[in-house]
């Protein structure tokens, strides 16, 4: 049950339209900013499966500032038997030229078992990022096109968009710990799927981590603008969970 739970925020991808105009609402002493944004602000709801069994709801949203950075959110709530778990993270982050560079990153987790709690401050171009919690800054050598744990997943949807026909894609993602990985999704092929969301077109990633025999698969809607759609993960051969759009707002 504890790995189950926990895979829910690391591999819940990773996340976004075709090319749209979106407008900065200024404060009244600022003149009107218009940007273009790969990704407008949007809402989406997904139902979380165990075994075919509805446990909980998931929720994905991001939305800008007035500024011209993002916020992107995401939160579960889940109810399985006698086990309840509450997670929410929450990147703050800017794009330029289509790259996406955290600035600033929050999780919690409440429920069943230990309550956790982290909160990173990024400055990559002076290769630094504070432990907000422990009030420590480490220093970074590896910092191009470094992202966090939730912020790559936007970072991934960007390049969907951008060229639909890649077939590798490879994060470096900076861990909680302060740590760097190297996230890998190739090309799996595609498929269409009913989902509670209606009937859509996929193209599916996968990510596999064969010292944890961990496997997890994303599904892509292009008429969505490659949003993600449903998303599966197995561990040894056992089913661990499903994510399936249910709803999406813009």
């Amino acid at each position: 049950m504890r790995t189950y739970l926990s895979v829910l925020l690391i591999c819940f991808p990773l996340s976004t339209f075709a090319t749209t105009e979106a407008s900065i609402t200024p404060s009244p002493d600022k003149p009107s900013i218009e940007k273009k944004y790969k990704v407008p602000a949007y809402n989406a709801t997904y139902t979380l499966l165990h075994k075919s069994d509805p446990v909980g709801e998931a929720t994905r949203k991001l939305t800008y500032l007035d500024n011209g950075n993002a916020v992107y959110h995401y939160e579960t709530d889940i109810e399985w038997l006698i086990f309840s778990d509450k997670r929410s993270e929450t990147s703050t982050l800017s794009i330029q030229q289509d790259q996406v560079t955290p600035l600033h990153y929050l999780y919690d987790r409440e429920g069943t078992g230990r309550d956790k709690h982290y909160e990173w401050q990024y400055q990559f171009s002076n290769k630094s990022a504070k432990d907000l919690v422990k009030n420590k800054t480490i220093t970074i050598d590896r910092h191009e096109g470094l992202q966090d744990k939730l912020s790559y997943h936007l970072q991934n949807r960007i390049d969907l968009i951008n060229n639909p026909e890649q077939q590798r894609f490879v994060y470096p993602v900076i861990s909680t710990s302060g740590s760097i990985k190297d996230y890998v999704y190739t090309y799996d092929g595609e498929e269409e799927l009913m989902l509670p969301y209606g009937l859509v077109k996929t193209i599916r990633l996968k990510r596999e981590i064969p010292e944890k025999k961990r496997i997890t698969y994303a599904w892509f809607a292009p008429k969505l603008d490659y949003l993600l759609v449903k998303l599966y993960q197995v561990k040894a051969g056992a089913e661990q969970f499903e994510a399936q759009l249910s709803k999406i707002e813009q």
